[in-house]
């Protein structure tokens, strides 16, 4: 018998590299897509186990349109000055119309730059977060919850699941956010934040908030001012002007700088 050429072997050897690389693409694919069916049944199992209130209530539509916040007693004096206030939580309600504009501008520019395009869960803002955040670990990318989310968190809190927690809880709040936004418009869930947020030294609410910091009416907050009440949001306690004013105003240029972003306020204002 002949023995094979030089020729005939390293085509022999580079048939066998193909034909395990195509063998191997071949197992990644197949593992790949039992990762991907796997994961998507589970997410789908956690999915109906929130919807359907088996890791912990979840208000139904009749209970959202039945939101009262608790707010303080308020004792005048006969010249209609404020004497003081009684209350399990310090808070008084105002319309939208008593809240100024440069409010509502912090506030969208800050935490949820999309208000008005989606329907209380922002989908673009979420893939951020997973591939900012998650896979790329870069936290200053920002978060992915919305207004109307922050809103259920604040209004509902949040259940502990073990090692669950976070997903379910997240869940839970897009869950009731997605049915606040199908009773509520836009103006109603922006009253109804700003009248329920915390800010600190158990203030709750834009109006306390405003005349505990800044000794006015929230419908004459001057950007600025707004813009040191909004970022507060981030975190309340480390950015109190009162306790940490440096910390507030560092804070207070980021809002101002997004509020410039997104054309709120041009850059010489």
């Amino acid at each position: 018998m002949k023995k094979p050429t030089d020729n005939k072997r390293k085509k022999a050897t580079g048939q066998k590299k193909k034909n395990r690389k195509k063998q191997f693409r071949k197992r990644a694919f197949k593992a790949l897509l039992i990762l991907f069916i796997a994961g998507f049944i589970m997410f789908l199992t956690l999915f109906f186990a929130v919807f359907f209130g088996f890791t912990g209530h979840v208000p139904t539509t009749a209970q959202l349109r039945e939101i009262n916040n608790p707010t303080a007693s308020e004792v005048f004096s006969e010249d209609g000055k404020l004497l003081g206030r009684y209350y399990i939580e310090n808070r008084s309600s105002v319309k939208l119309d008593e809240i100024s504009p440069n409010v509502i501008d912090a506030l969208i520019a800050t935490e949820d730059a999309r208000f008005y395009e989606h329907r209380g869960i922002d989908e673009i803002a979420l893939m951020r977060v997973l591939v900012k955040t998650i896979m790329l670990m870069d936290r200053s990318s920002g978060g992915g919850s919305t207004l109307s989310q922050q809103l259920a968190k604040n209004l509902f809190p949040r259940n502990n699941a073990g090692i669950l927690s976070m997903p379910v809880n997240k869940l839970r709040e897009a869950i009731i956010a997605y049915r606040l936004e199908r009773i509520y418009s836009k103006e109603e869930v922006l009253t109804l934040y700003l009248n329920t947020v915390p800010f600190s030294e158990n203030i709750f609410g834009i109006e306390v908030a405003a005349e505990r910091f800044f000794s006015k009416a929230p419908s004459s907050l001057t950007v600025d001012e707004a813009a040191v009440l909004a970022g507060m949001l981030k975190a309340n306690n480390a950015y109190n002007p009162r306790l940490n004013p440096e910390r507030s105003e560092q804070r207070r240029n980021v809002v101002i700088s997004q509020m410039v972003n997104y054309e709120y306020i041009t850059p010489e204002e």
